[in-house]
């Protein structure tokens, strides 16, 4: 497969992704399902870890990686003014990109996992009461959180798949370092190169 085709498909793969990350954290304004104060949101849901890392900084590679495969690679093969050397190249810049927007929704995930949600505890102040983790591995710690209702697991479910979809953003952002790498030392298509006459 031409590295641009490649490039394509991971940029295709990354746009549901981005989606979905920009869909939990808007749901995290949301605790529990319901309309609450702005004072009573959790503050990890105000850094946009799935709006602005995994979501927005996303963007920018996904359609960089799209576009690496809109000229025909055999027609550019020994052809040094088409630029398309460079263009793998400089999808590594933007791959890189997605690499740190990705890891900033990844740590923004575990951080809010391991201190937990903000909750009206036992029904007498806000607060995040699970500062250590402790309520991962023990569920009826959770019952000291009364309102909003069910926040515990709609904190942990929706940072749980921030975290994923970062994790699996980092890895094919880093799958196409390598692949740019390679269509900038190889060329985009090597294939084609490879079986035309006199290039």
């Amino acid at each position: 497969m031409c590295s641009g085709g490649f490039a394509k498909c991971l940029g295709i793969s990354l746009m549901p992704l981005s989606i979905v990350c920009v869909l939990c954290n808007i749901l995290l304004f949301f605790p529990g399902g319901t309309v609450v104060e702005k004072d009573h949101i959790t503050r990890h849901a105000f850094f946009l870890g799935g709006i602005l890392g995994s979501g927005v900084l996303m963007i920018f590679p996904a359609l960089v990686f799209l576009g690496l495969k809109n000229n025909d690679c055999c027609g550019c093969c020994g052809n040094e003014s088409c630029g398309r050397r460079f263009a793998m190249l400089s999808s590594i810049l933007f791959a890189a990109v997605g690499v740190l927007g990705a890891g900033y929704s990844v740590v923004v995930s575990g951080v809010a996992i391991n201190e937990g949600p903000l909750c009206l505890v036992n029904g007498t102040e806000w607060s995040y009461p699970f500062s250590d983790g402790d309520y991962l591995s023990n569920s009826t710690l959770r019952k000291q959180c009364t309102e909003p209702k069910d926040v515990v697991s709609w904190h942990l479910s929706l940072f749980s798949v921030l975290l994923v979809m970062g994790l699996i953003q980092m890895v094919l952002c880093a799958v196409q370092v390598v692949n740019g790498l390679l269509g900038a030392l190889c060329g985009d298509c090597c294939g084609c190169c490879g079986g035309s006459d006199g290039a």
